[in-house]
């Protein structure tokens, strides 16, 4: 009777494996390919680089934080609504480069001469560093390290509208950088989200480690060029 208890256990345990690893299915030609172990693995290594990163850039964190906090009116921290991995709502979190209710109801993208973002705002956005806090979204489990860019719903029902493919995006969890975000760069309309979105639908069928890796390696060079916007 005991035996039987433990393989029932067993079998519960290896049907949770299954839940947890289950992949997002799609009708689409970018049908996210790799396995759980992978996934698992993926899983890890944005974890463990997240930790570290966090660890070894805490000075610089800190000392970001209390210039914004000190440089414009409003918090050091800010966090926004965005969709991940199955479609799920997260709370994404940067360093404040706006100035204070700089939204109405209806959500807008930057553009080049936007007069919302700060001073201070403008010199972390073009080094990324408005981005570092997202090392805590990867530690929660809402994001990765490389991985589509995530977007608000309003913008993603907007691109729906016109390619219906967007949903393949949501098959793995959203990153702090993407081969959208290399390739392409910030989209300022949802014309150029679309032109994005072919990059970011050509990384489902190029996941692996060593594709992270080459990602990763393109972003500090777009941090050093001073790319963002």
């Amino acid at each position: 009777m005991q035996e039987l208890k433990k393989n029932n256990q067993v079998v519960k345990k290896h049907s949770s494996l299954r839940v947890v690893f289950k992949q997002r299915r799609v009708n689409s030609e970018y049908e996210l390919a790799v396995s759980p172990y992978s996934y698992f693995f993926k899983h890890l290594f944005d974890f463990s680089l997240a930790m570290v990163s966090l660890i070894l850039l805490s000075p610089i964190l800190i000392t970001l934080y209390l210039i914004t906090k000190h440089s414009s009116v409003g918090p050091g921290f800010y966090h926004q609504k965005r969709i991940g991995l199955n479609g799920e709502e997260f709370h994404i979190f940067k360093f404040r480069s706006m100035k204070v209710d700089s939204e109405d109801d209806i959500p807008m993208l930057t553009n080049n001469n936007d007069n919302r973002i700060t001073p201070w705002g403008r010199f972390m956005r073009k080094y990324y560093l408005d981005e570092l806090p997202q090392l805590l979204n990867v530690i929660r489990g809402d994001m990765s390290i490389v991985g589509p860019r995530p977007e608000r719903k309003y913008f993603i029902d907007k691109i729906k509208e016109k390619n219906g493919d967007f949903d393949s995006l949501l098959q793995v969890k959203p990153g702090i950088t993407s081969l959208g975000q290399i390739r392409f760069g910030y989209a300022h309309s949802v014309d150029q989200m679309l032109r994005r979105l072919k990059y970011e639908q050509l990384y489902l069928k190029r996941v692996s480690f060593w594709t992270d890796i080459k990602i990763i390696l393109n972003t500090f060079g777009s941090v050093a060029k001073a790319k963002g916007k």
